[in-house]
């Protein structure tokens, strides 16, 4: 079945170019009404370019971290097309530096641009997707933030707030059929120029994400995934943990978890955990379950 998106409002942040832009593209060329949101004139000109291929789309100048520009924005929206049916959380900067010589000034901008400006968009559509009961919201991670980047502390910190801000409005918004995902695209775009070779330039286009970007907003969308997203190629980024090894009674110290770290790391077993409630409780039956002898060391 072809996935269309008629009579939907898509709102995509950071969208003047790049990946942004792509999925701006994307979500018009299928039917959308498209807002293209980001700093200065950039925008009118992403929107007349999609305009000019056929599709509908209107400019919005804003800063994402100022809150009261976002509202105005959603305000104006909602006023003009009567809904927000999507949002695309794609706006952000790059600082990069190592820590140790990394001004605070430009930790703050990155969080930020990412995390605080993620937040002021979902804040300001929230009321409106809860009242319809309906809404499809992307954020956008990185591997900076899962698996690490030499030099993005401030980056890979906003990018891994994204998994803990995910999870939580997936739960809050689960009752009213808003599901929120995670994106993790891999592409070449302004923030990566000069640091790729031409062939992997080609291959890391922006359009090869926009798939992935509007199966997680779609119809019948999961929620609650990260979505791996490069060149083409997807993959499901799982976070898990492992079964363990309850230390109980005398053998309830720090030399034991040495002891045991072999056990307690190995990941057979492994599975996902529901929410943080689910992972306390699963500690507390383990340590339930071990009995408590000189040895102190069960598998959970």
């Amino acid at each position: 079945m072809v996935m269309t998106f008629d009579n939907r409002v898509a709102l995509v942040t950071g969208s003047a170019r790049g990946l942004g832009l792509a999925y701006a593209r994307a979500f018009a060329a299928r039917g959308a009404r498209v807002a293209i949101a980001d700093l200065g004139p950039e925008a009118e000109i992403a929107a007349q370019s999609v305009r000019d291929a056929g599709g509908m789309a209107q400019a919005f100048q804003v800063d994402v971290t100022d809150f009261a520009q976002v509202e105005r924005m959603v305000a104006e929206l909602l006023t003009e097309w009567g809904r927000i049916d999507i949002a695309v959380n794609n706006a952000g900067i790059l600082r990069d530096r190592t820590f140790a010589k990394m001004e605070l000034d430009d930790f703050r901008a990155v969080l930020d641009v990412h995390l605080m400006g993620t937040v002021h968009v979902c804040k300001a559509i929230w009321p409106h997707m809860r009242a319809r009961n309906y809404g499809r919201i992307v954020l956008t991670t990185s591997s900076s933030g899962l698996y690490g980047t030499f030099g993005q502390a401030n980056y890979g910190a906003a990018k891994s707030a994204m998994l803990g801000l995910m999870n939580v409005l997936h739960l809050e918004g689960e009752r009213y059929d808003i599901r929120v995902n995670c994106i993790m695209p891999s592409a070449a775009t302004r923030m990566t120029a000069g640091l790729l070779a031409p062939e992997a330039e080609r291959l890391l286009s922006p359009d090869a994400v926009a798939p992935g970007v509007l199966f997680l907003v779609s119809e019948g969308a999961p929620s609650r995934v990260i979505l791996s997203a490069g060149a083409g190629a997807f993959a499901r980024v799982y976070v898990t943990e492992t079964e363990g090894v309850s230390l109980v009674g005398a053998g309830l110290t720090p030399e034991a978890v040495a002891e045991h770290f072999s056990e307690i790391s190995d990941p057979s077993g492994a599975r996902e955990i529901a929410t943080g409630f689910e992972q306390a409780n699963k500690l507390a039956a383990a340590a339930r379950r071990a009995p408590e002898d000189e040895a102190g060391a069960t598998r959970s």
